[in-house]
């Protein structure tokens, strides 16, 4: 990867975008559009078409008729397989172009780009096309004079809005095993991120996949994804985003069809460090990079490192050394290793909780600042916070930026009591060497994910999800696909 290419990249105009339904690009009704405004300078790059009701009436519209239809709910499973692994293939021959689009457009470092958005997005729609034709129905056991069948089909009309950290990888997430179910599905961007998802759609139409059965609505939320949440014509809607808006969709769902309804809301992790862990300085690294990448955007984002307070002092030393050494700046130059903050808003945010940090008590050890102000971006320091106690607003709520917050305990009880104290329950890690205390931390730690002597990393054979307010329903491995299905029961007399 060289950097003349991608500055080549860089400089591409990006046409005005349109919305995509029924396998054509469409300005909205109303003809009009939002700025995309890249975070990396502040300009703006293009435009996206500004969805309302009627836009997503259409959208939802095409998605049924396709669905009736039978074009693709009733293809043979290696047909779809054949058409998700063309969408594969064309994904990975855009790998680069598709990485720095998104860059431009959400400002993540652009190795994590690579791998996190192409690269995920190619495997996601491998994983789901290799799984069509592996997912079985049921025989009951039964009396010898009846015949028992489960069957396991497609619902209908799959909606699915998701946010701006990695739009590419989670829109795959969601969109890959409900087109494996047979399923047709719209699929809503953030509008700050909608650029790598609109190319995405039009590479699943080269690859083969009929008219209406995706279809990209972009927009405004309190809009077009409200309108997602209350049409009466959507059986499934999957949701990765915040808390406020997940209970809002569940809301939407109710008044309306009593639509499912899957989210995956935020996350407060715990990265509980033990005096005896293997490596102190691996897993300070590990753990520095498992906040300030993607300048602490990401939903697993280990954001609480709970540290034995026998070694609180080292390890903090070592985590400020890290994050004082990392070079934040233009997500494209490949000499730095953290990119921006997502838009403007989210950075007043993050700077707002330091301010709010320092008159709740708690240490700033490094950073807390913005950075670049001249370039227009939007560039924050990576940040420590310690003397950091679970009453403070640090500890509990989730903060989508390069902050962290450290909190020193005494024994694995102490622990435990630290890591389950927040309503949140997507991810954690411990980092031990005894493997009869990771086990019980694995069972004590309410979590969904649990990562052992590692932050993050987990392939596509594993679900992603969230327990208490984290969310319901999971992501990736073959338990999503039972998101996108409904069973049906034949019970047959002989």
């Amino acid at each position: 990867m060289q950097q003349s290419n991608i500055n080549d990249l860089r400089e591409l105009a990006i046409p005005e975008q349109k919305l995509f339904i029924n396998g054509h690009q469409v300005a909205a009704r109303s003809g009009a559009t939002l700025p995309v405004i890249s975070p990396i300078d502040g300009r703006q790059i293009s435009t996206i078409a500004c969805a309302d009701e009627s836009d997503v009436d259409d959208a939802v519209s095409a998605a049924r008729e396709s669905y009736q239809a039978g074009v693709w709910s009733k293809q043979s499973p290696a047909q779809r397989k054949k058409i998700l692994l063309a969408i594969a293939d064309l994904i990975d021959k855009e790998a680069l172009q598709l990485a720095v689009l998104g860059v431009r457009d959400n400002g993540t470092e652009l190795s994590m780009a690579l791998k996190g958005e192409p690269g995920s997005a190619a495997a996601t729609f491998r994983y789901y096309a290799e799984a069509i034709d592996k997912v079985y129905g049921e025989i009951a056991p039964s009396a010898e004079n009846v015949l028992g069948l489960v069957h396991r089909q497609s619902i209908g009309v799959v909606a699915a809005i998701v946010p701006w950290n990695f739009p590419m990888m989670i829109a795959s997430w969601k969109i890959a095993p409900a087109l494996a179910a047979g399923n047709s599905v719209v699929l809503k961007p953030s509008e700050d991120a909608s650029l790598s998802v609109l190319r995405l759609a039009q590479l699943c139409h080269l690859a083969g996949l009929p008219d209406g059965v995706l279809n990209v609505i972009t927009g405004l939320g309190h809009t077009a994804g409200k309108a997602l949440g209350q049409h009466m014509d959507v059986d499934v809607l999957a949701f990765t985003g915040s808390g406020n808006v997940g209970r809002q969709l569940l809301h939407y769902a109710a008044d309306s069809n009593l639509k499912n309804v899957y989210l995956e809301l935020g996350g407060k992790s715990p990265n509980i460090v033990f005096a005896d862990c293997e490596d102190l300085d691996k897993t300070a690294q590990v753990s520095a990079m498992g906040i300030f990448r993607n300048s602490g955007q990401v939903c697993i984002a280990g954001s609480r490192i709970l540290v034995e307070r026998s070694i609180h002092r080292e390890f903090v030393d070592k985590l400020t050394a890290i994050a004082s050494d990392l070079k934040v700046g233009d997500p494209l130059d490949l000499r730095n290793q953290i990119g921006c903050i997502a838009n403007s808003a989210q950075l007043s945010r993050n700077l707002a909780f330091v301010d709010k940090s320092i008159a709740q008590g708690a240490t700033l050890v490094t950073g807390g600042q913005q950075l670049s102000k001249d370039s227009g971006g939007s560039y924050m320091q990576p940040t420590i916070f310690d003397d950091v106690t679970v009453q403070m607003s640090i500890a509990k709520q989730e903060v989508f930026g390069p902050i962290l917050a450290v909190i020193p305990f005494d024994d694995e009880a102490h622990a435990i009591e630290i890591a389950n104290s927040t309503e949140f329950g997507l991810a954690a890690a411990i980092w031990t060497a005894n493997l009869s205390r990771a086990h019980r931390m694995i069972k004590a730690v309410n979590a969904g994910v649990v990562h052992v002597n590692t932050y993050g990393g987990a392939d596509m054979s594993v679900p992603l999800g969230g327990h208490k307010q984290s969310g319901n329903g999971v992501d990736k491995s073959l338990h999503a696909i039972d998101k996108y299905c409904e069973l049906k029961t034949a019970w047959i007399q002989l």
